[in-house]
């Protein structure tokens, strides 16, 4: 990766993460163990690959990144909230994230339900409260829609419910590709049209070439997770590898196998770099992140 690129991402990530600790309750507040859960989970550390998006769709669109930082925020929040309950044992049962105990193990699980449903509605107040996202209350409204249709049955919610319903199932092409559209790809897309919301009178040539971006982009970090899950090194990836084999989890790689799956990456990053072309040197920072999510080992 670029050094400029590794430059711009540790920036990105100590600004997501002195926003986020401006935005989340203080630990001291009432209920003060709901609130440490909170922190616990945001505050973690990850590559807070969402907030980078947001960040990297606003350079191109030549917007101020504080324009956009509450949006940032806000789709980490609802990113952090899916990885509190997905990790429950009535999900993936899993223990490990970002290699130490996940939220249920260091709290309990009625705190981590409770701490994943607070900051989905946080999310949400700090879209309509936040004084540097633009004031118009038509892009605020445009805003909460992305975000609410990225999280609920048309996205990430929908996206789960589908890929619980289809474990130790046969399932094809189709089936796959639409969980992990709607469960990963959701909230990668949608952080992609929150900063894409900010730009007034963005051409609709625009909007549909960040919209192709980020479905191209959201679908091969999808597959790269799944061939991790398998080819990875727990080491490196901070948890536990197989849990989607355990789990007769349907993914990508189960369907075509690996190295079809590996070709299919390869296509998707090709198409992504391809549908951003005509932004020029403005979608620099869109090019580098597509590298570095597609190139990733962990």
């Amino acid at each position: 990766m670029p050094i400029s690129f590794i430059a711009d991402l540790s920036r990105w990530q100590a600004d997501t993460e002195a926003a986020l600790d401006r935005y989340l309750p203080a630990p001291t507040q009432l209920p003060t163990r709901l609130h440490e859960a909170m922190r616990y989970s945001v505050l973690g550390g990850g590559k807070r690959v969402r907030p980078a998006l947001v960040y990297a769709t606003a350079e191109a669109l030549s917007i101020p990144q504080t324009a956009v930082m509450a949006a940032a925020c806000a789709v980490e929040m609802i990113h952090a909230y899916s990885l509190i309950h997905d990790d429950l044992p009535a999900m993936d049962d899993d223990d490990l994230r970002r290699g130490r105990p996940t939220c249920h193990k260091a709290f309990d699980e009625a705190t981590a339900v409770l701490a994943g449903d607070a900051l989905q509605t946080l999310a949400f107040e700090i879209l309509t409260t936040d004084t540097h996202l633009p004031p118009d209350p038509a892009i605020r409204l445009s805003l909460v829609r992305l975000l609410a249709q990225a999280t609920g049955t048309a996205g990430m919610a929908g996206g789960q419910a589908l890929d619980l319903a289809a474990e130790g199932q046969i399932a094809d092409l189709t089936t796959i590709t639409d969980i992990h559209a709607r469960k990963t790809g959701a909230l990668i897309r949608v952080s992609v049209l929150l900063a894409a919301a900010c730009k007034p009178n963005l051409s609709l040539a625009d909007h549909e070439a960040l919209d192709r971006y980020a479905r191209c982009v959201g679908l091969a970090f999808q597959i790269q997770d799944d061939l991790l899950d398998i080819e990875g090194d727990p080491a490196i990836l901070g948890k536990a590898t197989g849990a989607d084999l355990a789990l007769q989890k349907l993914t990508y790689p189960a369907v075509v196998g690996i190295q079809e799956a590996h070709a299919k990456v390869a296509a998707l990053h090709r198409e992504t770099l391809a549908a951003i072309d005509h932004f020029g040197p403005n979608a620099t920072s869109l090019r580098d992140l597509a590298n570095w999510l597609v190139l990733r080992q962990h």
